[in-house]
């Protein structure tokens, strides 16, 4: 198979940087990802993992992936993919209180920009994280632009994800 990219925007922004998808690493999760682009969805920055942004989606895949190529310590420009059951997220304590249910399931797509990440949550422990796709071009740009997201806030901006 050759090679795959998707380039991820900060559509508000203006800042896109592209990813190589690791279908060598992450096969399923890449199939379905990559099966049901374009997303786009409003982003968010993480409050527990640092230096993470993503954006929330109804589930896309025909199954949800299996933990393939798991991680709880991602590096700058990792892309991960997380499912969650409304429970675990529709609380005050994450902020989705108003617009997550107890009975739906998310999928979470995030980007990693920066080093010192943990994904050890608090309320449940450790939340291992699929990593489907690595930054290839652009993540200092992005990176930027994510510092300015945590700086600046969130609302109104929007995270896309599409082929290259």
């Amino acid at each position: 198979m050759a090679d795959r990219y998707i380039e991820l925007s900060l559509v508000k922004r203006d800042v896109t940087c592209t990813a190589k998808l690791l279908d060598d690493r992450a096969p399923i999760t890449c199939a379905a990802v990559w099966d049901s682009l374009p997303l786009a969805s409003d982003v968010y920055h993480a409050k527990y993992a640092r230096n993470e942004i993503y954006a929330l989606f109804p589930p896309f895949a025909q199954t949800e992936p299996p933990l393939e190529n798991p991680t709880v310590t991602p590096i700058p420009g990792d892309l991960c993919y997380f499912t969650f059951a409304g429970a675990e997220l529709g609380t005050k304590s994450y902020g989705y209180d108003r617009e997550v249910r107890a009975g739906t399931t998310l999928v979470d797509l995030a980007l990693f920009y920066e080093r010192n990440n943990l994904l050890l949550n608090g309320d449940v422990g450790w939340v291992p994280g699929i990593v489907w796709g690595q930054v290839v071009d652009g993540l200092q740009n992005m990176a930027e632009a994510c510092n300015d997201l945590w700086r600046s806030g969130a609302a109104g901006e929007t995270l896309s994800f599409r082929r290259a």
